[in-house]
């Protein structure tokens, strides 16, 4: 169990470092889109790869930011019963849920984003729009965000099952702790 934490305990590093990159993410897209703004009603000049950018900036935020936000406990919960429960119990759900919805999903996404990027970068596809950018980078960040949200996904699996088994505590982190 403890080579097991240990890799869950690299996972959640891997997924610290993405979480933070995205976070400078969003100060890139806003200054951005300031100078976008700027430039097309102050000096009437515009640009598709402009537009395009915030576009990648923004996908790029989220799908970076996916198991970071697993791992900070920030992704929505609809269960007003969850809270109410015992933190073995939670952590019966946690585990049961990850291992049958969670992971499933998110490699099968990543699997299938791995085939569009390759098909996107084969052919060399770009943008319909006049000025606008290559498709390729955008599409891989699909595959590399799930894979980062399913990796996430293990980490959490074996923190769960090592506090089931007594082998360690149960540590939900919520989006509200400073960063």
């Amino acid at each position: 169990m403890d080579a097991l934490l240990a890799i869950a305990r690299a996972i959640d590093a891997l997924n610290e470092r993405a979480g933070r990159f995205a976070m400078w993410l969003v100060l890139a897209a806003v200054l951005l889109s300031a100078g976008n703004a700027l430039f097309r009603y102050g000096l009437n000049m515009s640009s598709n790869a402009w537009l395009e950018i915030q576009w990648y900036l923004f996908s790029a935020i989220f799908l970076l930011g996916a198991g970071y936000t697993l791992k900070h406990n920030g992704h929505v919960r609809i269960d007003i019963l969850y809270g109410r429960f015992s933190a073995r119990a939670r952590a019966w759900i946690d585990l049961v849920g990850g291992l049958l919805f969670l992971l499933p999903t998110a490699v099968l996404i990543a699997w299938l984003g791995w085939t569009g990027f390759a098909d996107s970068y084969a052919v060399g596809e770009m943008s319909p729009d006049a000025g606008g950018l290559s498709r390729w980078p955008i599409k891989l960040l699909i595959p590399v965000g799930f894979a980062l949200l399913a990796l996430q996904g293990i980490s959490e699996s074996i923190k769960r099952a090592a506090f089931l088994a007594s082998r360690g505590p149960l540590v939900e982190e919520t989006a509200e702790e400073p960063v």
